[in-house]
């Protein structure tokens, strides 16, 4: 995806989110967090129109293939989140969570949090309001490295 393509208030979240998840405009995606609907707003403008916010998304049945989160809260809060949102993912979906970086202790909490919903870790990066971290489903992601 260019970065132009994406407007400039959206570069300091949501596009280093994009980038890491690989998301394509085929990509069904589902976008949680306080800014769900803005961030919702800002992919329909880049071009991605399969996107939904966890208010706007209907019943879980595995249909998404890409999962935003841009998290502001406690990892226990979205430790809550978590839990409902995989059952809205495919069995070969990626998981973006951006957290803060003030939340020190949070981010093996999330390591382990992750582990136990059957998600490893794939890649992180650096933001400019702290860490986005990939995660793809641990079934699906030892299925590419066979293939």
């Amino acid at each position: 995806m260019n970065r132009s393509n994406l407007p400039p208030a959206s570069e300091r979240s949501i596009e280093p989110m994009v980038e890491l998840a690989r998301c394509s405009s085929l990509h069904r995606i589902i976008v949680a967090g306080a800014h769900g609907a803005e961030h919702m707003f800002e992919l329909h403008r880049g071009g991605y129109n399969r996107v939904a916010t966890t208010a706007t998304c209907g019943l879980p049945r595995g249909q998404y293939d890409v999962a935003l989160v841009d998290w502001q809260h406690s990892i226990k809060a979205l430790e809550t989140t978590l839990d409902w949102l995989v059952h809205f993912l495919a069995p070969s979906s990626v998981m973006v969570i951006g957290i803060d970086s003030r939340e020190r202790t949070g981010h093996r909490k999330l390591e382990s949090v992750l582990e136990r919903l059957g998600f490893q870790i794939e890649a992180g990066t650096r933001c400019e309001h702290g860490l986005a971290i990939a995660a793809r489903r641990r079934d699906a992601a030892q299925m590419a490295v066979a293939e």
